[in-house]
């Protein structure tokens, strides 16, 4: 788990976001404020936020679906990435996190795209696919509780689009994919889910070293 890419010394980090990165002074200051929680490790990396939002343009995106919303710093980047007609539907457990982004959102104009679900997610993609929104997403971010991966990217293929994009978050776990010895059920999960996507004929991917690790799949 990590909220800054791995691999990267302090100083070629910092060099990194102060050459490559653009980021508002309202999404700066919802990373600061999620530095301030307990589990603030959650929170995506700055330079993963801006690439995320950099592919959701290139696409043209407009119907995103986030599994993970935290404190809402990686929902704001892409609600600024979407054209204002669009909508992103977030999915958490956790009303004390996502209250910390909800005033951002607010602040940012884009509180009227998002749609918050407080419920376990596969109950909130079985509620999407049971409404009829198979194949209507363009857009998916994956980046919760590692041990459901594979059903929620089951349920998550269903809505999205052929030629739509999913980003998956913690591929490599901070390192623990190799690590023999680490039989923790999270990376054990992690581990079978990357296998299972790199055997999977129905998509295209492309595992990158951002962040924590991120696979881009899209769906033929």
């Amino acid at each position: 788990m990590a909220n800054r890419s791995n691999g990267l010394n302090e100083e070629l980090y910092d060099y990194l976001l102060s050459m490559g990165l653009r980021e508002p002074d309202v999404l700066q200051r919802l990373r600061l404020a999620t530095e301030k929680e307990k589990l603030s490790i959650m929170r995506s990396a700055p330079e993963q936020g801006q690439f995320m939002a950099m592919l959701i343009k290139l696409m043209g995106a407009k119907r995103v679906l986030e599994l993970g919303t935290y404190t809402g710093y990686a929902t704001l980047w892409m609600a600024q990435a979407i054209p204002d007609d669009g909508e992103i539907i977030t999915c958490d457990l956790s009303d004390e996190w996502t209250s910390v982004g909800a005033s951002f959102w607010s602040e940012a104009g884009v509180r009227d795209k998002i749609s918050l679900h407080l419920r376990p997610a596969i109950e909130t993609l079985q509620l999407l696919i049971t409404d009829g929104q198979v194949e209507t997403f363009d857009f998916v971010f994956i980046d919760a509780d590692k041990k459901n991966y594979g059903a929620y990217f089951e349920a998550s293929l269903k809505l999205l689009r052929s030629g739509g994009l999913m980003v998956i978050d913690n591929v490599l776990w901070g390192g623990s994919v190799i690590d023999a010895g680490n039989r923790e059920a999270s990376t054990v999960a992690i581990r079978a889910f990357n296998r299972a996507l790199k055997n999977d004929s129905r998509i295209d991917i492309n595992m990158l070293p951002v962040a924590d690790g991120i696979t881009l799949v899209m769906k033929k």
